[in-house]
């Protein structure tokens, strides 16, 4: 008898086969003596279509709503229908007697394989393999200790409600709005309160009103010192109060009073979990959520240097620990040599600062795994992403960063003035990420009642509103409010632009007009965050085996027939600002002007039509004048690159000055040239804190 091997994607599928010795290529899979593997491609099964209850529900009526099937039932997906037969084929074989999931180790994950096994009334034992990296050692370790599959049931339950739960109320909510407002207007349980989180950000800027504050320094033996009052404020809204101070001190010495000299220490940050990998991305790279994800499911499934990406923990467990030394050996290559060598040279101790059971879930931190890299084989967003993991694992392993922090305090005719400065001790695990740190000299003692010469200047400025969300801080929101998880929060986001309900303005991500109104439009309630956090607790506690599944699908039901009704006796209206004169080549209706993320479009105000044309993207072609990127309108010969500050450039002559700026300069010129201007960017502005006290006399 043999055991069925269900993978969720093609090549990780071949990975097992290859560790299991499954060479016979079968219909929808490989086979060996003991094994066969076949795999999903992602989902094969899905839940049905509102139309596979009732072929009434093929037209959206508001008078069919809410469609509430009394049990949800699953399809099999027309695109993958091949696929599907070939897994359930070979699952039905009389010489296989146990179905083995090795899906991805999460929630999704087993949905995907339990899916199939419901569609195919599968009464086989089931076992599972819980990896968290595709390398051959954790692929033969994890055949080597198979969990009873119904240790997982829980968790299937979770899967199952969340994806019956969002059919009820997105689908049912989606059909009341469109058909109330004759729209493509869409809405759900994290989409919509992710919108009203941005749009509500949005409120906040708009309402700012700035307000100028002042302050005082004092400059003397090349030494800034900043006033302060008696609650160390560093700045008034008083404009009289600073200028009363700048005539009484004019003049005037000051003097030091005493110098604190503290010792501290900090360490690394912690490992990276998915959110926080996103972020980092989008901060530095300008990453979209979605593309880190997708450069880390590479880097997981087909490089296999890293572990699984999908990760709400920043921790690692007791087990991994004697790994880490493979993990150095495998990763310490090229620009990573020294630094890894350094740390295996050292003693590898389990921190608590990045080993700790009790906060790991499924899956524990993201690191590189044993498996030997070759960094030549990486894209250049690959080597980006991974170079930000592999840092952060060094990070963790070496000691804390050691500083002196020291602060100058004086005073004015009573008056508190300071002065700070930093000297490092030991760069610690700064030196992981071989940045060239602020080491200045030692400070001499400064004597009580020391006096110097200074100049005063009053300095004033404005408040700043909130800054408008990037993809960075919308993921930061995203996680506080308990909005999505680390494996949904970026197809949220790109949905939200997808839908045309979101635009980027330089990186600012706004609110459309259509967002605007939809948002006037949907239930209060579904715009909550509150509301979908309670859901994912819930999820969870149903994972956890705390609550019960039918109990909270209930729960749902209930609250669909809610927000239905609202919907269907409100008052609210839309309509499209967005109109241009041309018509749908399809169905002649007038098309409708969008901002895509990074594309202008027209598109179809038919929901059944779809047409689209692009009308231009945002290339990465940057302005000669003001360095924006640039639009590219039209195709081929005829393209032109447009400004916004008005600037125009032909293809041709892009290419012509292109050729004449670059000639000459290597891709190592460019490199060696940015590395120059982050270093002088560094550069602290308070660089004669030292020098000037080593000139003063006591």
């Amino acid at each position: 008898m043999k055991q069925l091997v269900l993978a969720e994607k093609p090549s990780v599928g071949r990975d097992i086969a290859r560790v299991l010795h499954c060479k016979k290529p079968v219909n929808g899979g490989l086979e060996g003596d003991k094994y066969i593997v076949t795999w999903a491609l992602g989902h094969l099964v899905e839940l049905k279509d509102p139309e596979g209850y009732d072929k009434k529900y093929q037209s959206w009526k508001m008078e069919d709503l809410p469609m509430m099937p009394k049990k949800m039932q699953v399809q099999v997906i027309r695109k993958t229908a091949k696929q599907y037969k070939a897994v359930t084929a070979l699952m039905n074989r009389k010489d296989v007697n146990t179905i083995i999931i090795a899906t991805d180790a999460g929630r999704e994950g087993e949905l995907v394989a339990r899916y199939i096994l419901l569609k195919n009334h599968n009464k086989k034992p089931i076992k599972r393999l819980w990896i968290s990296s595709v390398t051959d050692k954790a692929i033969r370790q994890g055949f080597d200790h198979l969990k009873d599959g119904r240790e997982y049931q829980h968790l299937y339950e979770a899967a199952m409600s969340r994806a019956e739960a969002d059919w009820l109320v997105g689908i049912n909510a989606t059909r009341a709005l469109t058909c109330k407002h004759n729209a493509q207007l869409s809405c759900g349980r994290v989409q919509t309160p992710t919108l009203a989180m941005i749009a509500q950000r949005e409120e906040e800027i708009r309402h700012f009103r700035p307000q100028t504050y002042y302050g005082l320094e004092a400059k003397g033996a090349g030494i800034t010192f900043i006033w302060k009052d008696i609650k160390n404020n560093t700045r008034s809204f008083s404009k009289d109060r600073i200028s009363q101070l700048e005539k009484k001190l004019s003049g005037e010495m000051l003097q030091f009073d005493h110098m604190k000299v503290k010792q501290k220490k900090t360490y690394a940050p912690a490992l990276y979990d998915l959110n926080e990998l996103q972020r980092d991305a989008n901060k530095r790279y300008h990453f979209s959520p979605k593309e880190t994800l997708n450069i880390m499911q590479r880097l997981y499934e087909h490089h296999k240097i890293l572990t699984y990406p999908r990760t709400d923990s920043r921790y690692l467990t007791d087990d991994i620990v004697p790994t880490i030394p493979e993990r150095l050996k495998s990763c310490g290559i090229g620009p990573y040599r020294k630094i890894a060598a350094g740390i295996l040279r050292g003693n590898i101790k389990a921190s608590g600062h990045f080993v700790n059971n009790q906060k790991v879930s499924d899956h524990h931190a993201i690191i590189p795994t044993e498996q030997f890299v070759n960094l030549t084989d990486l894209s250049s967003e690959e080597r980006k992403i991974y170079d930000l993991v592999v840092r952060r694992f060094f990070a963790v392993l070496m000691p804390p960063y050691e500083y002196e922090e020291m602060v100058l305090e004086a005073s004015i005719c009573g008056e508190h003035f300071s002065s700070k400065a930093v000297r490092t001790i030991k760069a610690g695990w700064k030196d992981a990420y071989e940045e060239e740190e602020e080491r200045q000299s030692q400070i001499p003692e400064v004597k009580k009642g020391q006096k110097i010469s200074v100049v005063l200047k009053r300095n004033e400025g404005q408040t700043k509103p909130p800054a408008y969300y990037t993809e960075a801080t919308l993921l930061t929101a995203m996680e506080k409010k308990g909005l999505g998880t680390v494996a949904t929060r970026a197809d949220i986001i790109d949905k939200l632009f997808r839908t045309f309900l979101l635009e980027k303005k330089d990186e600012g991500i706004h609110t459309t007009s259509k967002a605007k109104q939809l948002l006037k439009l949907v239930p209060e309630e579904l715009k909550q965050p509150e509301l979908t956090a309670d859901w994912e607790k819930k999820l969870t506690a149903i994972s956890d085996g705390k609550l019960n599944r039918q109990k909270f699908m209930s729960e749902i039901r209930g609250y669909t027939i809610e927000i239905v009704d609202e919907i269907k006796g409100s008052e609210g209206k839309f309509h499209h600002d967005n109109l241009t004169n041309k018509k749908c080549p399809n169905c002649g209706k007038r098309l409708l002007k969008v901002n895509g993320k990074k594309s202008r479009m027209l598109v179809c105000q038919d929901r059944e039509c779809g047409y689209r044309e692009t009308l231009c993207v945002l290339s990465n072609a940057r302005c000669p004048n003001c360095h924006k990127k640039m639009e590219l309108w039209g195709k081929g010969d005829d393209a032109s690159f447009i400004c916004s500050c008005g600037h125009k450039e032909k293809m041709s002559k892009f290419k012509e000055r292109r050729e004449r700026e670059g000639a000459g300069v290597s891709k190592k010129d460019v490199a060696r040239y940015m590395k120059k201007q982050a270093k002088e960017a560094k550069e602290p502005l308070n660089t004669g804190f030292a020098d000037a006290l080593k000139n003063i006399k006591l």
